[in-house]
């Protein structure tokens, strides 16, 4: 009798996920490669780099790694990196690294910071040695969930809903892994602003595409709170999420920027309990692009032979300013052959003494 072979989901998800970021960060290069070719061209031809996109790095849950519209077909990218990705005359080029169903400390446990580390070390990457921003959505997947229920105090009529104390811990879990990303930007990309978003006040109504969910209404109904009181849960969690990475956006030395995504959507712009529609997505990408183009003024890049060429031009007309100021051929040889005659009076007046 022939053994079966053994498997492991849960290998087997953590392998294709793999496979999927690497796939992106091979479309990433070859952007890459396009747009140095550009910059490079511009150089030989001393024209500007009309193209000029931010280079940027992303890591995080669903908001940023969204392969659905809504709750279904078509099966794709519907979230604020994708959308961002599409916003003006010069939309940015970013590595994603983000996949749905991360928690803040998948994002920033062993494996997930060497790779953040292969990828900012690897200069085919980035334009100019580094990215121009670190984007993160992270935080949402720590308390959604069937870990929700960890934070809710049981309704007996006398208790508040969101358990306090249980809450702040593991919201300290969550900054933590802020602080310690923002301690590796220092090590691997000192100077690299991170933006962040925080989120929206979600609907826990059951509603979940078919692959995934419900995360907040079975731990309400486990808790015997009725949905009504179960969004008010929610959107106290969601504002203490809020003032956590505001503290942490108030110190400069952290270059954090905080964008305030919350009482951004309608009722009817949301999927289900955690994801907007792409509509919605797109307003928040929108938020996300006015906070880069705030705090990420770029100079506007001028092939370096363009400046050179100037120099050249300069120098060029300098020196025929100055040829400008000297006599003429024809007054030179007048002026040589007055001397001549001047010399020849002179040895004639010498000869006649």
């Amino acid at each position: 009798m022939t053994a079966m072979p053994v498997t492991f989901p849960e290998a087997e998800k953590r392998e294709q996920i793999d496979k999927d970021i690497q796939q992106r960060i091979e479309v990433h290069k070859a952007n890459i490669v396009r747009l140095a070719a550009a910059q490079a061209s511009a150089r030989t031809l001393s024209v500007a780099v009309a193209n000029q996109p931010l280079i940027m790095l992303a890591i995080g849950d669903s908001w940023f790694n969204y392969p659905l519209t809504g709750n279904g077909f078509p099966f794709i990218d519907t979230d604020v990196i994708a959308q961002l990705s599409r916003i003006g005359n010069m939309p940015p080029t970013i590595l994603n690294l983000a996949h749905h169903g991360f928690a803040s400390t998948d994002e920033m446990a062993l494996p997930k910071q060497e790779k953040i580390i292969q990828v900012l070390l690897d200069k085919s990457n980035w334009l100019n040695g580094k990215p121009d921003a670190i984007l993160i959505s992270a935080g949402g997947n720590d308390i959604a969930g069937e870990r929700f229920c960890i934070f809710l105090d049981f309704n007996d009529g006398k208790t508040p809903g969101l358990n306090q104390d249980r809450f702040e811990k593991a919201l300290g879990m969550v900054e933590a892994c802020y602080l310690d990303l923002i301690a590796l930007r220092d090590r691997m990309a000192p100077g690299v602003p991170i933006f962040t978003h925080c989120y929206d006040f979600p609907i826990p109504n059951g509603a979940h595409p078919i692959c995934a969910g419900p995360w907040l209404k079975p731990s309400l109904d486990f808790c015997n709170w009725p949905a009504a009181e179960g969004r008010k849960i929610a959107r106290k969690a969601l504002v203490a999420f809020r003032a956590m990475l505001v503290r942490l956006a108030s110190d400069p030395k952290n270059n954090l920027h905080m964008v305030d995504t919350q009482g951004t959507l309608a009722d009817s712009e949301w999927a289900n309990e955690l994801h907007p529609v792409p509509s919605g997505f797109l307003k928040m990408a929108q938020k996300v692009a006015g906070a880069l183009s705030a705090h990420l003024r770029r100079a506007p890049i001028v092939a370096m032979a363009v400046a050179s060429d100037k120099k050249g031009k300069t120098a060029a007309l300098s020196r025929t300013k100055s040829r400008g100021s000297e006599p003429s051929h024809e007054k030179q040889v007048e002026r040589r052959r007055a001397q001549a005659r001047k010399v020849r009076r002179k040895r004639r007046k010498g000869a006649g003494r």
